[in-house]
């Protein structure tokens, strides 16, 4: 399954991995990663909607920049309020602002709707740097999309983590009480 265009290309011009090459390579790290198809999610709001089929911790992701381009992935539960000017604080980034979709596109191989931590396997030259607030590795399972919207894949918290280290991006931990 693949919701990303077909023009889909990261700054390198190589195509970002599919939601199943995702999961073929959780497979193959010996990662469960149970997944469920659902109609596309766009906001926490409508992902609320599956939480009685998803047990487990419920995210949300923001794709982050600073004045001097450099790029963040930052997971955090669903539920929580974010203040930017504390959150680029607090992950040493200073002064941060939303990446745009071609940035989004370029360097993590998503669009609106489907950001999710798994995204680091498309950072091709390690650009984004990837932060989980504390609480999200609190229980398992984590909830989060595999590459696009129309599903979500549970995965325990350990696995998260080591699946992020396995492609290079080992995860910045951050309590964000």
């Amino acid at each position: 399954m693949s919701d990303t265009p077909i023009d889909a290309a990261l700054i390198d011009g190589s195509a970002p991995k599919t939601s199943d090459e995702l999961l073929a390579m959780l497979a193959d790290l010996g990662i469960d990663a149970p997944t469920l198809d659902h109609q596309p999610v766009y906001t926490v709001a409508e992902a609320a909607a599956l939480r009685p089929q998803l047990p487990g911790v419920h995210t949300k992701n923001l794709f982050l920049r600073n004045r001097k381009k450099r790029m963040w992935l930052v997971t955090l539960l669903a539920d929580r309020q974010v203040d930017l000017k504390e959150l680029g604080a607090r992950i040493g980034a200073g002064r941060v602002s939303f990446g745009s979709p071609q940035r989004l596109m370029q360097y993590l191989g998503l669009t609106p709707g489907a950001v999710s931590p798994l995204a680091v396997v498309n950072d091709v030259g390690g650009s984004v740097t990837l932060v989980i607030d504390a609480a999200v590795l609190a229980g398992p399972p984590v909830q989060v999309h595999p590459l696009t919207n129309a599903r979500t894949t549970g995965l325990a918290p350990d696995d998260l983590l080591r699946f992020a280290e396995s492609v290079g991006h080992p995860a910045q931990v951050v309590e964000l009480d």
